[in-house]
């Protein structure tokens, strides 16, 4: 049954502010731009030059700041699509100013302050999606399609490592901004959370390698791993790796799921089901265009009452799985992921 239209008071089209100017940011705003339904009236940076270009070229007002974004009375809508770090704040600022919010995964660094966040959002009646287009993606909509043929699933592996030689000196590549990998990269684990449920225990191991640093420089690392292991409360077991930075050499993008009616794989954009001695094909939709099916979707829930593909309580339960992933790095020892 559809919900209740979120669009009292809104304006038409939607007032949208938008908080980056990164490649999300810029599918976020070109999206914005083919759908009526929205209008995006500022645009906050990191700078102040970036901020003023990509303001130019969206047709938009260059804000000052992302607090001066959110407090602005001519918005109905804030969109966060930066650093992680921030992510927390600027969520709550925007709450707190009344306005409706989609954040890029993940809504916080700190589950504590995600679940205040949701519970906001739910005094407020205001919209707080977290965005997860991993979940809209070819791969994964073709995993869950093909479920049911593996009968009893018991073991999956997620593996990702890209190589990049030299590592960019770029926020996702310093851990207080991008976080903990596993949380900073929070689509590997709510790939599997959304397909096998609720995890119970957590252990993980992580490295980094550190660049070499000057005084002034910020903490860059030139490359990370984290390899975890899930074990879930419907008895299946999973592995997560990823890697990315200086130290790979060969990129990997592996998803497997094991049943005891067949093995599904996908190679990167390539699956197949194998069982006995078959090997069936499994075809993968596209995975452009899912920022705009995103930002589409929420547009469709303000103003048709249209449920949206994700809750944020499913987002923050991947979350405190990263957290456990990252209590068990430092302290090697298995972790509960506490509900």
């Amino acid at each position: 049954m559809p919900q209740k239209p979120l669009n009292a008071g809104l304006g038409s089209p939607i007032r949208v502010g938008l908080a980056g100017t990164g490649y999300a940011a810029k599918l976020r705003a070109e999206a914005m731009l083919a759908d009526p339904r929205a209008t995006l009236v500022a645009v906050a940076g990191h700078t102040p030059e970036k901020t003023e270009a990509f303001s130019q070229t969206f047709q938009a007002e260059a804000a000052v700041s992302w607090r001066k974004l959110v407090e602005r009375e001519d918005l109905d809508l804030a969109i966060i699509s930066t650093i992680s770090r921030d992510h927390g704040a600027m969520a709550r600022a925007a709450l707190e100013a009344g306005k409706h919010v989609v954040v890029e995964y993940p809504l916080s660094l700190d589950p504590a302050e995600a679940e205040q966040l949701i519970a906001l959002a739910q005094r407020t009646g205001l919209l707080l999606h977290v965005e997860h287009i991993e979940l809209l993606g070819g791969v994964h909509q073709a995993a869950v399609k093909s479920m049911p043929a593996l009968g009893e699933v018991f073991y999956a592996r997620y593996c990702t490592v890209s190589p990049q030689r030299p590592a960019p000196r770029r926020w996702t590549y310093q851990l207080d901004l991008f976080g903990f990998p596993l949380a900073g990269a929070l689509s590997r684990l709510h790939r599997l959370t959304d397909l096998f449920g609720t995890v119970a225990t957590v252990s993980c191991q992580a490295r980094f390698w550190d660049a070499p640093r000057h005084t002034a420089d910020p903490p860059y690392f030139t490359a990370c791993l984290c390899a975890a292991q899930l074990r879930f409360t419907c008895g299946a077991i999973a592995e997560v790796v990823y890697g990315k930075g200086e130290t790979f050499w060969k990129e990997e993008r592996l998803f497997e799921v094991h049943g005891d009616r067949g093995t599904l794989i996908f190679d990167g954009d390539v699956g197949r089901i194998r069982s006995s001695d078959e090997s069936v094909p499994v075809e993968v939709g596209p995975r452009r265009g899912m920022f705009a099916k995103d930002t589409k979707m929420v547009l469709d829930r303000l103003t048709e009452g249209t449920p949206l593909y994700v809750t944020p309580r499913a987002s923050l339960h991947s979350l405190k799985v990263a957290d456990a992933a990252r209590r068990s790095a430092e302290t090697g020892q298995t972790v509960s992921v506490g509900e």
